[in-house]
């Protein structure tokens, strides 16, 4: 059973039974009729598409494709190929990047988007939602056994909530609590200015503002923020890399050889890489948190918590997440969670044009 229940609009968060998620547009359930939908989710890396059917009983997935993003030149080859002959009531696709008035270019891939000018190409309505906003409206179809909690003893919270998702890049969004329901919105944290608080870290920093010139949370919670983070102390730091090491790195994804040597080979310079990932993936958190007053939970989504789920269950990231100065009392109630499940931002799309597009 969803923690979750669209139908009549209500959530039932971890913490407490039955919040209510509010739709932030004009809200339009298909009542009677049935409506189909092709929901996506676009990224830098991969393009997740899937046909749904909406109708009384709620949102049905009927079939589901995957691509690689950079292989097509635009979104609406994707979405014409997934199609078929099979063309859909309403489209709406979660993109990594922000939304402004429909129009998007992707963060890290070479799509600039424009939901009116691909409305009347494609003649359905289309709608474009930053992936993190997407994955808020995706908790409507969590279940529970898709959510691991890494603080368990912390008190039922109500209250705002805080979502962080590192993947490809760093998503972050919020859903504001008004008293009755909660209602999802983007924000580009991901790209505010990176916080040292280390000597370490100021190294770091130095090393990624001579390549980079402005350096962001993203630089270092990220897939490629691991891989950058080796790379710092390999070469500024000076750690030792075997030599099977560096073939690996060469005929696979370097921040996912990293990460696997780290939990199944105890290599030391990894461990110390992921360890370090992990204490800056507390940090900003713990900011995010606090910058929305978020005492209604923190959510770990994206692709990269549930891989290394044994690092972040371990008490040392409660502690550098509660590492709050002045507010560590109140971080300190705030339930924390990682997201299992990745299909969030394309649920969360389907159910926007199931019940929040013309």
């Amino acid at each position: 059973m969803s923690l979750f229940t669209l139908a009549t609009y209500s959530i039932a968060m971890p913490v407490k039974p039955l919040i209510p998620l509010a739709f932030t547009h004009n809200e339009h359930h298909p009542d009677n009729k049935t409506v189909t939908i092709i929901a996506g989710d676009a990224g830098g890396t991969k393009t997740n598409m899937a046909l749904f059917r909406a109708d009384e009983k709620g949102v049905t997935q009927l079939r589901e494709a995957r691509y690689i993003s950079h292989e097509y030149n635009s979104l609406a080859d994707i979405i014409i190929q997934f199609a078929a002959n099979e063309w859909p009531d309403r489209i709406c696709v979660a993109v990594a990047g922000p939304v402004l008035h429909g129009k998007v270019k992707l963060t890290n891939l070479n799509w600039q988007l424009d939901s009116d000018a691909m409305s009347t190409a494609l003649k359905v309505p289309v709608a474009f939602l930053n992936d993190l906003e997407a994955t808020a409206y995706g908790l409507a179809a969590i279940q529970s056994n898709e959510l691991v909690a890494l603080n368990a003893n912390t008190v039922s919270a109500e209250g705002n909530i805080a979502l962080i998702s590192p993947g490809t890049g760093l998503g972050e969004a919020g859903l504001y609590w008004d008293g009755n329901a909660y209602h999802p919105f983007a924000a580009e944290g991901g790209h505010s200015d990176f916080a040292v608080r280390t000597e370490q870290d100021i190294e770091l920093y130095r090393f990624l503002q001579q390549q980079f010139g402005h350096v962001s949370w993203e630089r270092v919670v990220s897939g490629p923020g691991i891989h950058t983070i080796f790379n710092f102390l390999t070469t500024v730091q000076r750690k030792t890399v075997p030599a099977w090491l560096i073939d690996e790195m060469k005929n696979g994804d370097p921040s996912a050889v990293i990460s696997n040597a780290a939990l199944h080979q105890n290599e030391a310079v990894c461990i110390e890489a992921l360890q370090l990932f992990s204490r800056y993936l507390a940090t900003e958190a713990a900011s995010l948190v606090l910058k929305l007053k978020a005492t209604g939970g923190c959510y770990l989504g994206g692709g990269i918590p549930p891989k290394i789920l044994p690092v972040l269950q371990q008490d040392e990231w409660i502690k550098n997440f509660i590492d709050g100065g002045r507010m560590k009392a109140l971080l300190e109630q705030v339930p924390v969670y990682v997201i299992l499940n990745q299909k969030l931002p394309l649920l969360g799309a389907a159910h926007y044009a199931a019940f929040s597009m013309r």
